[in-house]
């Protein structure tokens, strides 16, 4: 089993606008003054830049258009809602916002069927939404696919017990703890896991000071370590500028690359980019608008697909 796919699920925006209902308690999420009009041709652009990067280094994309009869600021963040395994399963995600609810859509499953995979066993947990009980797929999971380990940080859209469902199901080990950001002068917990912390093949970048309870921190130290994964630590600084978001792919020739947004580039020290080209190659684009009112960058847009291929 492999850390990273070459194939991707991403969502192209009809609508783009900062999201009141998740802006609660995603702290990342910033205002703008810009008209509407603008904000949504600049978030199409930046999508449409890192659609044809992707594209140009051998990554196959599967590009779904929003669905323009509903208000869905955030479908540019598939990862989200749905997940693909290896064994031809999905999984379905309970979201924190009403309105991320209308993201899931039975036209994606069949996109990713016409592009040729096998989709045999679907896992649906949304169910856990009547309990305001919530999961937000590999946002709140970070996962190790070839140590079946799965990393979340838990907040109001990471509930423990869904985790732990989650687990059982696929066979994955939970490593579970509480990650924190700094808002005004109170200790928050972030939102999604997959902003302070990204696992590669060979390599983690994870914002160590953001879990305050050491207890925690030691154990996720210990599993990152016993896996061989190289540790590089991000400051508080580099997630507010999302160098956590990030997401290990692989092109059509099989060389692993690290997706990550332009200004999570720039935040990154000389050793730590380093340490980085030592594992992968770096692909970087503008994120910004979509970073500023989404609060989420480029691992956010992509939805990994590991389903096996139809024969």
């Amino acid at each position: 089993m492999a850390q990273s796919t070459n194939t991707i699920l991403m969502v192209r925006p009809s609508s783009f606008e900062k999201n009141e209902q998740t802006a609660v308690n995603n702290y990342y999420q910033k205002d703008t003054n810009q008209s509407k009009e603008e904000i949504l041709e600049k978030a199409q652009k930046e999508f449409d830049q890192l659609v044809a990067k992707l594209t140009e280094a051998g990554v196959t994309i599967i590009t779904v258009q929003e669905d323009p009869n509903h208000k869905t600021p955030d479908a540019v963040f598939p990862n989200n809602w749905i997940s693909f395994h290896k064994d031809a399963t999905i999984g379905i995600y309970p979201m924190f916002a009403p309105n991320r609810r209308l993201e899931r859509r039975q036209e994606v499953l069949q996109q990713v069927e016409e592009a040729g995979f096998m989709i045999e066993n679907v896992l649906d947990y949304t169910t856990a939404e009547d309990e305001e009980l919530f999961l937000e797929g590999t946002g709140s999971l970070v996962l190790d696919r070839v140590h079946q380990k799965a990393y979340c940080a838990l907040s109001e859209r990471a509930n423990e017990g869904l985790v732990v469902e989650f687990c059982e199901d696929f066979e994955f080990t939970p490593v579970i703890f509480t990650a924190y950001q700094t808002v005004g002068n109170k200790r928050l917990p972030i939102y999604h896991t997959n902003v302070m912390m990204s696992v590669a093949s060979s390599f983690a970048m994870i914002c160590l000071d953001s879990i305050d309870n050491k207890k925690e921190r030691k154990n996720v130290v210990k599993h990152l370590k016993q896996d061989g994964k190289e540790i590089i630590d991000l400051t508080e600084a580099q997630i507010n500028q999302f160098a956590g978001n990030t997401l290990q792919v692989t092109n059509n020739i099989g060389e692993e690359l690290l997706v990550m947004s332009q200004s999570a580039y720039h935040s990154l020290t000389k050793g730590q980019l380093a340490i980085i080209s030592k594992h992968s190659k770096i692909l970087y684009s503008d994120l910004t608008t979509i970073e500023t009112l989404g609060g989420g960058s480029a691992r956010c847009m992509m939805a990994e697909v590991f389903l096996p291929k139809k024969t």
